[in-house]
């Protein structure tokens, strides 16, 4: 496995590393995770790992208002154990680090990541309905049950400010709204069959935020190509009503595109 950066100075911190996409950066700080114990104890690592992913909504039902709801995977020491009977390391799962390998996750699940950023650590199970049956000015009690990742609101600063960074002068720069402070992190999930996914999660404003959002589109290629502008679409939709004038093209642009026919 190769993992190399873009062309961009170097990332010396988490702020840095987000704006830029930067994947050594992450594998080397999800190896010092895995590593916390020791290199020869790495189960002990990713297990402390993993239940900060829990405690964030990754490899778990969230709890929506649909049957069948998916997990998505977040692998386990267990499961390590069997793929590798004769004994791992950190070397061997480093692409976690970088959201790949066994690693999968519901683009809901992304979206509400992007929603506990945003509110520092808090957040509600995301629903569908608000009541059923008779006036909905009530809430359903279990609907508007508050939620706390075990992580200080602090935490959360360097990460937002490296989400805003991305999008005014980063990786997702496509995503830019002159009117509205977004904060967003591009992926782009590799294929083996055709097409690389393009894929992109934010929320905005940065200060007071309204509205999370996650988008795939499959076999779009670079995140910052096509799940980034048409997040930022949305976004501008929502929080002020219609596409500004100088956005229009853009928007012609993201309707018009098929690729189906020409991926």
């Amino acid at each position: 496995m190769s993992i190399g950066c873009h062309g961009h100075p170097t990332a010396t911190n988490v702020t840095s590393a987000l704006q830029h996409s930067c994947n050594a950066y992450f594998v080397q700080v999800f190896r010092d995770l895995i590593e916390q114990e020791g290199f020869s104890h790495p189960s002990r690592g990713l297990e402390k790992l993993n239940n900060y992913l829990t405690d964030f909504g990754l490899g778990v039902p969230l709890g929506i208002d649909l049957p069948q709801e998916k997990s998505g995977n977040v692998p386990t020491a267990q499961y390590f154990d069997k793929t590798y009977p004769s004994g791992w390391r950190s070397t061997y799962i480093l692409s976690l680090g970088i959201g790949q390998g066994e690693l999968a996750l519901t683009t809901l699940q992304m979206a509400n990541l992007a929603a506990i950023i945003a509110n520092r650590g808090d957040y509600f199970t995301p629903h569908l309905l608000k009541a059923i049956g008779g006036e909905i000015s009530e809430p359903i009690p279990p609907f508007v049950q508050h939620r706390r990742v075990p992580i200080d609101a602090e935490f959360f600063g360097p990460v937002i400010d490296g989400m805003e960074r991305a999008v005014t002068a980063g990786t997702a720069t496509s995503a830019y709204l002159n009117s509205i402070s977004i904060c967003g992190k591009t992926g782009t999930s590799q294929n083996p069959h055709g097409e690389d996914h393009s894929v992109f999660y934010a929320f905005a404003p940065k200060d007071n935020p309204k509205i999370a959002i996650a988008v795939y589109i499959e076999n779009a290629g670079w995140g910052g190509t096509y799940a980034a502008p048409i997040a930022s679409l949305m976004i501008e939709k929502y929080l002020l009503g219609e596409i500004s004038a100088s956005r229009k093209a853009l928007e012609t642009r993201m309707l018009n595109s098929d690729l189906i026919v020409n991926p």
